[in-house]
């Protein structure tokens, strides 16, 4: 049951995930997420069946953490009426609504830990965690992630070939990160780690 909950968890907040891109695009002036009828909390119409369930049950049921992903968001950028910073915000926004849940049940548990019945601060701790860390985790530099949008937004054009190489290569430098150099993971705990305390008051 608690390995259950956890994929139920961690698909819905891929999904709210998606739908923030998705609704930050719109409000910025392009229509095809909601075209695409993504704009919708229907986990059917955003779930990739490697991302968003193979690879976070093996991961949960290996290493205890689930990451995963879903079927990026379509996103014209020439739609945006802000050209300068409309792909930023429009990265920025899946990782910021994770960040809210955290901070909403984070907040939960930090001012009402005395009041709340353990198998509550269990579930609401869950549901930080995982939000934390598919935060976290996406902010990371690295394509496919949204982190390298973030920074291909204000990289100098006397770096583009960073932004090149980091594009052809950045899923398999992810790939390598996570499963042969224990050291990556082992830093990313530790900052979700520190998140989590940060916002909930209670030691990871």
């Amino acid at each position: 049951m608690e390995i259950l909950f956890l994929i139920i968890i961690l698909i819905f907040s891929i999904v709210v995930h998606e739908v923030a891109h998705g609704a930050m695009a719109s409000h910025l002036g392009d229509p095809t997420a909601k075209n695409a009828g993504r704009l919708t909390l229907n986990p059917l119409k955003h779930l990739d069946p490697v991302g968003s369930v193979l690879l976070p049950v093996l991961l949960i049921l290996t290493t205890g953490t689930g990451l995963g992903w879903a079927k990026p968001v379509p996103v014209n950028p020439s739609n945006f009426r802000d050209q300068k910073y409309g792909s930023f915000k429009t990265a920025l926004a899946g990782p910021a609504a994770n960040l809210a849940i955290a901070l909403v049940f984070g907040l939960i548990i930090r001012f009402s830990f005395e009041l709340l019945p353990l198998v509550l601060i269990g579930m609401f701790s869950y549901i930080v965690f995982i939000n934390v860390l598919l935060a976290v985790f996406n902010l990371m530099p690295i394509p496919p992630l949204d982190g390298s949008h973030l920074l291909f937004a204000f990289l100098p054009d006397a770096l583009q070939n960073i932004k090149i190489f980091l594009t052809q290569f950045g899923f398999f430098i992810l790939i390598f990160l996570l499963f042969f150099f224990p050291w990556f993971r082992i830093f990313l705990n530790k900052l979700v780690g520190f998140v989590f305390s940060f916002i909930t008051g209670v030691s990871f």
